[in-house]
């Protein structure tokens, strides 16, 4: 099974030749690589899989997803 996650950019240009970016994912900073994208900004959301950003998504469908996930795992904290 393959899980991509939206992350959001908070600084481009990253890594020895400048094609990473940095993402926050859920509070956690990563860097990723922007190898496969062109014209990726600071505040883009992107489809990140493995290390590599894969595709801009819309914020809107980003920010719900992110809500999604945030009310999952909340769901499952409390089940517990």
């Amino acid at each position: 099974m393959c899980l991509a996650l939206p992350v959001k950019v908070i600084e481009v240009g990253c890594g020895p030749v400048g094609e990473h970016a940095m993402v926050d994912l859920g509070g956690v900073k990563k860097e990723i690589s922007l190898a496969l994208l062109d014209d990726v900004r600071v505040g883009d959301y992107v489809i990140l899989h493995v290390g590599y950003a894969l595709s801009k998504l819309d914020p809107d469908e980003a920010e719900r997803t992110l809500a999604l996930f945030t009310e999952m795992n909340q769901s499952a904290l409390s089940a517990s």
